[in-house]
């Protein structure tokens, strides 16, 4: 259920966002009223309103919902401004959402924690004998 409801945030958030874009585009790109502006900008408060809905925090929410966005971009650019996606618009939206998947469900567990130690392991110091033999010293 905690997938359903993400991804319902998600696909909120990214409707959102490119509405709200795309009432300010038409209001300064294609000379519609002010009020297109005014109610973009308002659209896009709300954009960042629901983000916050989401279960984690707030970098691993942006990072997959940047995916997220993608594949919103590619739709409405074909339902909207009637661009059909080409197969690479379709490859990399699907890996797109792999990622988000990846990002925000994968289970965090023992590969996690093998990660973490092997950033985190200090490099060896170098001794004073290993750099006086590479000088040509000893």
């Amino acid at each position: 259920m905690e997938v359903i409801e993400s991804l319902a945030y998600f696909i909120l958030a990214g409707l959102f966002e490119i509405g709200g874009g795309y009432l300010i585009w038409l209001w300064l790109r294609e000379g519609k009223g002010l009020w297109y502006g005014v109610f973009g900008a308002f659209i896009l408060v709300l954009y960042g309103i629901v983000p916050t809905l989401q279960p984690t925090n707030f970098g691993r929410v942006y990072a997959a919902y940047g995916g997220i966005f993608i594949v919103l971009s590619l739709l409405w650019g074909w339902k909207v401004d009637n661009i059909l996606p080409d197969r690479f618009d379709i490859l990399g939206g699907l890996i797109a959402l792999v990622g988000v998947l990846i990002i925000m469900h994968w289970p965090r567990g023992y590969f996690q924690k093998t990660f973490i130690l092997v950033v985190r392991r200090p490099l060896p110091k170098p001794s004073l004998l290993a750099i006086s033999k590479s000088e040509g010293r000893g």
